[in-house]
């Protein structure tokens, strides 16, 4: 079902004039291009007015490899049979997994921010697709997720992480990290429209975060964990996330669980992105 818009009306237009309905389902993939290209630059030129927004995207992977490498990496990586250097390499492609869950989080306090303003209403009374406006929001939070990445690898290779695997396999793990990233972005959009204040959506996020990262295998093996939390590791996304990138960056067997992490980005899009679009129309 198509959703209509009503433009304002043209200055000098006679009072009751009628005004032309612009059908959303009508406006066409180059202008629906179009749209999201120039929503993307309004939110790059939010982040050049607020630099502070990009604190999290710069200073995250730089606090979190430093924290568990060295705090943590002597002894897990004694557990492994190796040293913190072993740790190092298990470590990093962990934490790409983890990249995109705290970026996406930012997704969803910054469009329910945007509500709180009205700037969404504002957009809703633009001809333009609903969907555009969301699309936009993902294309600027996946290239601060390619921003933490870059980090992250600088920070693994300049602490001596060592690349066992071709630059295909760490583009590859690095472009699956950035799907499943968006995947996840829906659900945050989505609390981020349900939710009443931006507080809210990151408390929500984090009760729903933490048990996934540290429920996985991002920072140490599952084989000694509890058989109950060994079950949950092996459906928790970023588990097989965190193989996938292990195995493309460092060798190993990765068919199963790229498939599986393909097979999560594809639900989690299929489901929650249609959500988040209904939501986004209906919410007032």
């Amino acid at each position: 079902m198509s959703t209509t818009t009503l433009t304002p009306t043209p200055a000098g237009t006679a009072p009751g004039t009628p005004v032309k309905v612009h059908d959303e389902g009508g406006i066409g993939f180059r202008n629906n291009l179009r749209h999201i290209g120039a929503l993307v630059r309004r939110n790059l030129l939010q982040i050049k007015k607020d630099p502070e927004s990009m604190f999290d995207a710069l200073l995250m992977p730089i606090v979190f490899t430093l924290l568990f490498v060295y705090v943590f990496g002597g002894s897990v990586g004694s557990s492994m049979g190796g040293s913190r250097q072993d740790y190092l390499n298990y470590l990093i492609p962990g934490l790409m997994a983890m990249m995109g869950m705290n970026i996406a989080m930012a997704v969803g306090t910054g469009v329910n921010d945007d509500f709180r303003k009205g700037v969404m209403d504002r957009f809703r009374t633009m001809p333009i697709a609903r969907s555009s406006v969301l699309i936009a929001k993902i294309v600027v939070e996946l290239g601060r997720m390619m921003i933490a990445t870059v980090i992250l690898l600088g920070m693994g290779f300049a602490l001596g992480m060592e690349l066992q695997e071709s630059v295909l396999g760490l583009l590859g793990a690095v472009a699956l990290a950035a799907a499943f990233g968006a995947a996840v972005m829906w659900i945050f959009i989505l609390l981020g429209l349900s939710l009443k204040t931006a507080q809210s959506v990151q408390a929500m996020g984090m009760i729903v975060m933490m048990p996934l990262q540290f429920g996985s295998s991002i920072f140490a093996p599952t084989q000694t964990m509890p058989g109950w939390l060994r079950t949950f590791t092996d459906y928790n996304p970023l588990s097989n996330l965190a193989d996938s990138a292990r195995g493309l960056m460092m060798g190993g067997p990765v068919a199963h669980s790229v498939l599986v992490t393909l097979g999560w980005v594809v639900v989690l899009t299929g489901v929650m992105a249609p959500l988040a679009v209904s939501r986004f129309r209906k919410k007032s």
